[in-house]
């Protein structure tokens, strides 16, 4: 049996070459950090995250909490890393974003039959493999996968917001609380009256974002908006957003607050916070100046600045199989943001089953796919969908499942309806795909 190559050591890489390697495939991972960095990332471990530390609701009422259940079912390597290094973020999964990408990487580098390669990959190989280099594929590599494909790949623009160094931050302007008091006090709290709101707003709509050149036409995802964009997009916008009041009331006074900016913890000891909602183009500066306007944060030291960077994807409908495989190249399959999912789970969701399709690949088995009533299907089906008019990246959410066969009116109902239906047909699928 031959080896299984892959591409790129991000969550979906990752995800793929554990999944390959506990179904007893040899595994050649090749990641370019730390002899190539792309631009956003910084360090030498597998599965960094560049972005938020989030990933998302926890809760089996949500998609993303569906999806993220259905990975543990699956024995997910992401999702151990990520509860073994949780930090405290109400409903919400975080993770220490340090102590996760170490906990994959020596996961890894013991598996016996994984071999980890430190070298960037130019061409593609002419033996089954994976690309799983994300939205930030080097240029050499994205111009081959170019030529494959036969057109060029598509792209947008996403950002990540700063983060702040917990020591600068005045405690006794802000509170730590839980929207609604539900469970444990896991945000730090920066409580705005209307004039505090309207001078934050007139200074973030008028500061300098980095020149429109190097964006081009500025294809924004929506799922990860810019604040100056949502400001943009009119003064209560960011108030019905990250910035909304509901459910936080003053801890001294019982009142409610016109706006709240929250910070969420970057690790357990909480000497770091990343600002909820803040992705942004804005200048380095101008972040200083206008961030400074929030209360709470006028001396604040920011441990990284928000930015925006281009995210390359295919046109999967018209490119893949439901197998992850290309339509004119049998031995190259993708994986991850690359196939037009977008989010940390989604990406993790793709390198669990091309991980799975690979080895059965190099079984010579039947190659079997989820249901698409299950978060992974659905997924699947969304980026292989032929019937697909204008493709873009999406997150799991509930408008990716087929309707129920019963109709029910409840919301809650019909969601616990989803959530038992795609949890039996996704133990289905493991079952049928063990090792």
């Amino acid at each position: 049996m031959n080896s299984l190559i892959i591409i790129g050591g991000g969550l979906a890489g990752s995800e793929a070459a554990y999944q390959a390697g506990i179904r007893g495939v040899n595994v050649i991972l090749y990641e370019m950090r730390p002899h190539k960095f792309t631009p956003v990332h910084k360090s030498r471990y597998l599965s960094e995250l560049v972005c938020s530390n989030s990933l998302r609701s926890n809760s089996l009422e949500s998609a993303p909490g569906l999806l993220k259940k259905e990975l543990s079912i699956a024995g997910s390597l992401i999702m151990e890393a990520a509860y073994k290094t949780m930090v405290p973020a109400g409903s919400a999964l975080a993770v220490d974003r340090d102590a996760f990408s170490k906990h994959i990487t020596s996961k890894l580098e013991s598996m016996p039959n994984i071999n980890i390669v430190r070298d960037e990959i130019k061409t593609i190989p002419e033996t089954l493999s994976i690309i799983a280099t994300g939205p930030l594929t080097s240029e050499s590599l994205a111009q081959q996968l170019m030529k494959v494909l036969g057109t060029e790949n598509l792209y947008f623009y996403d950002a990540i917001a700063p983060i702040i160094d917990g020591d600068s931050i005045d405690y006794d302007m802000t509170f730590f609380s839980s929207r609604y008091d539900k469970g444990e006090a896991d945000y730090l709290n920066c409580p705005m009256d209307k004039d505090e709101f309207d001078r934050f707003f007139d200074a973030l709509v008028k500061a300098d974002i980095v020149t429109a050149k190097e964006f081009e036409d500025k294809k924004i995802f929506e799922g990860c908006m810019p604040i100056e964009v949502m400001a943009e997009r009119g003064r209560d916008t960011m108030r019905f957003g990250p910035l909304k009041p509901v459910g936080l009331k003053s801890p001294k006074t019982g009142k409610l607050f016109y706006a709240v900016v929250q910070l969420r913890a970057e690790n357990v000891s909480r000497t770091c916070f990343n600002m909820v909602g803040f992705q942004t183009r804005l200048k380095q500066p101008e972040q200083i100046k206008v961030f400074r306007m929030i209360p709470g944060l006028s001396k604040s030291k920011f441990l990284r600045y928000g930015s925006i960077h281009r995210n390359t994807f295919i046109n999967s409908p018209v490119h893949l199989t439901k197998d992850l495989t290309l339509i004119n190249s049998d031995n190259t399959m993708l994986a991850g943001q690359i196939t037009g999912v977008e989010g940390y789970i989604e990406s993790t969701a793709m390198g669990l089953l091309a991980g799975i399709f690979a080895s059965n690949k190099l079984k010579g088995k039947i190659i079997k796919h989820p249901s698409i009533t299950t978060a992974h299907g659905a997924l699947l089906n969304y980026i292989t969908n032929k019937d697909h008019k204008n493709f873009q990246p999406s997150n799991i959410n509930f408008g990716l499942f087929p309707e129920l066969e019963q109709h029910l009116k409840d919301k809650h109902l019909k969601k616990e309806a989803i959530v038992k239906k795609a949890l039996e047909d996704w133990e289905a699928f493991i079952n049928e795909t063990t090792y």
